[in-house]
């Protein structure tokens, strides 16, 4: 009788220690790909929660050029829609002269100029070219190195590549904590305070969202 016990506790024990095996596989895989992220999203999540207290100094600053009458010429023969991208010379032009990459940014035309937005994070800019005398005016304000984590937090003007990554790591983040949930129910018979924790992680903001946010 006392073999035939131990005989049918063999198969659960080996499906347990196949199942911690994966699990903490993929959990402590999950949690070094997150890792350095999660601190930065951790942070900058407090920094934005208390950006009204946190005094930002944005800094301004300008250039000015004479666009080569070659240029202009071209720009001028052409026909150009509103939200047109800015063209290649203009753009190669404009990288030598001032150091910014417009790429193929679309601009607001009009006879008399060309404006090219130009947000980024942490900061702004624009762009503006007189179509009729080629003067060319560039301004950027920086906000500073807060912002600037901050508007990566919220995947502001950061472009298709900081995009993806948001995605990817959101993905490594959900890997990670479905793990690590599994993890605790199968450590739970062990540590009887597991679920009454997991519990109040719910309950808390829930009843913090009901009471204090209207």
């Amino acid at each position: 009788m006392k073999q035939a016990t131990v005989a049918g506790k063999l198969p659960d024990q080996k499906r347990r220690s196949f199942w911690l095996r994966h699990l903490h596989q993929w959990h402590w895989i999950s949690s070094a790909i997150c890792l350095i992220a999660m601190l930065l999203f951790a942070a900058t999540g407090i920094t934005l929660n208390h950006s009204a207290q946190i005094e930002a100094h944005p800094q301004v600053s300008g250039k000015q050029a004479q666009l080569p009458r070659d240029l202009l010429a071209q720009l001028g023969a052409q026909e150009h829609k509103d939200k047109d991208v800015v063209p290649a010379p203009l753009a190669r032009w404009l990288d030598k002269q001032f150091g910014i990459d417009v790429g193929p940014q679309p601009g607001e035309w009009s006879p008399e100029e060309l404006y090219v937005s130009l947000p980024r994070p942490g900061g702004d800019a624009w762009l503006r070219v007189d179509l009729g005398n080629g003067k060319v005016e560039y301004e950027k304000t920086d906000r500073g190195w807060v912002s600037y984590f901050n508007d990566l937090h919220k995947g502001r003007n950061t472009g298709a590549a900081w995009s993806w990554f948001i995605d990817i790591f959101a993905v490594a983040c959900l890997v990670f904590c479905i793990t690590g949930l599994f993890l605790l129910q199968l450590h739970a018979g062990n540590r009887p305070v597991t679920w009454p924790l997991v519990g109040l992680g719910l309950v808390v903001p829930l009843v913090l969202a009901i009471i204090f946010i209207h």
